[in-house]
């Protein structure tokens, strides 16, 4: 390839940092540990933090210090990483979902209410590509109905609503730190709360169910290693210092491709809503109608035989494999979601993606839009 879909923007001052702990004898269970949870708890502006292997080891846990499980329902969206479904299913919960909105891609609060019932005990939605709108209506609607809201901020952060930084809106938040995200540690990812209670229970599970401050051999619960290094603690204590620079750069590159490809009238081109802080994740346009879903895969194909790596994103989740042979989905169950996956497009997006490049990858697209 000769722009990827998404490279780290990592410094010598991260390098720098790894390496301390490298030469130091706290690999694990150290210093490091609380620093990045106590900074991290600090920029969102929570109480607790949490750190652990990955942003789905953070989403099972808050169900399971939630006590959600057998019998349980929780409300989420079709449109999103198969994580944010996969985790209520390990705890034995059933996602119950809900179409999205087609200007946010988020779960259409409107649509919330019809689907809660007696078993209903969360609502769990996603700030997809790190576009917050809309979470201050769920929460209205979670309220009303006295359900917890469980934050999948995996996507997000940086972004903020009115002033109200995600990963604060839920009784419980999550965000990933995977190569691809704004800051990274590797593999890895953090639970936000302000109840001590479950943020406890979390460093308990995360930690073979040794109990806060117990000793070494003694197990007050089932648990398991979803601990975070020392070592992707330091990458990531450097990472969020440098948030802002971030999120300066990905606003860049998104200003970018959208003074590139905006007047096309075969593109809808994702924008910064009103009273949001986008944070940017990745830069996902999408087909106009006229280009629809017959000519998505072809695009890609082209994109890619001309060393520019692209991705569909999302895939509707009913309709992954397990999901329709488990609950029995079919297409046209929720149409939105379905039309907008179906021409969905990911342009390479990262911090030192160049403008030039960023003209090179419209180019591209408008000379293979052409020829369709």
């Amino acid at each position: 390839m000769k722009i990827f879909l998404s490279r780290p923007d990592i410094t010598e001052k991260e390098i720098e940092a790894v390496t301390a702990v490298l030469r130091s004898p706290n690999l694990s269970l150290g210093p490091k540990l609380p620093e990045f949870e106590q900074a991290f708890a600090n920029y969102i502006g929570r109480k607790y933090a949490v750190a652990v292997n990955s942003g789905t080891s953070a989403l099972y846990l808050c169900m399971l210090a939630l006590g959600i499980g057998p019998g349980d329902e929780v409300i989420t969206t079709p449109f999103t990483f198969i994580a944010t479904t996969n985790t209520v299913l390990m705890v034995g919960a059933k996602p119950v979902l809900v179409d999205i909105d087609p200007v946010s891609y988020n779960i259409d609060y409107k649509k919330i209410e019809s689907v809660i019932t007696s078993k209903t005990k969360a609502i769990m939605p996603v700030e997809v590509f790190g576009n917050p709108l809309g979470f201050d209506k769920i929460c209205e609607v979670a309220r009303k109905h006295n359900l917890i809201v469980i934050e999948d901020s995996c996507e997000a952060l940086g972004s903020a609503l009115n002033g109200k930084k995600a990963g604060s809106f839920g009784y419980v938040s999550t965000f990933a730190f995977y190569p691809n995200k704004q800051i990274t540690t590797g593999e890895g990812g953090i639970i936000l709360t302000d109840d001590e209670n479950v943020a406890d229970m979390c460093i308990s599970l995360r930690n073979q169910g040794r109990s806060k401050g117990g000793a070494w051999l003694t197990h007050v619960r089932l648990g398991y290693n979803y601990r975070l290094s020392d070592i992707n603690c330091a990458l990531g204590i450097v990472q969020l210092s440098r948030i802002d620079e971030i999120k300066t750069k990905r606003k860049q590159v998104a200003k970018w491709y959208c003074e590139a490809l905006a007047s096309d009238k075969r593109l809808i081109v994702p924008t910064e809503p009103a009273g949001c802080d986008m944070s940017w994740f990745v830069f996902v346009i999408r087909l106009a109608d006229e280009f629809a879903r017959q000519h998505r895969d072809t695009v890609l194909e082209k994109m890619r035989e001309a060393g520019i790596q692209v991705s569909n994103y999302f895939a509707p989740v009913h309709l992954q494999p397990f999901m329709v042979e488990k609950f029995g989905y079919k297409k046209d169950d929720f149409p939105t979601t379905e039309s907008v996956a179906d021409r969905t497009i990911a342009l390479p997006f990262y911090n030192n993606l160049t403008k030039d490049e960023i003209a090179t990858v419209a180019r591209t697209l408008k000379q293979i839009l052409d020829k369709i």
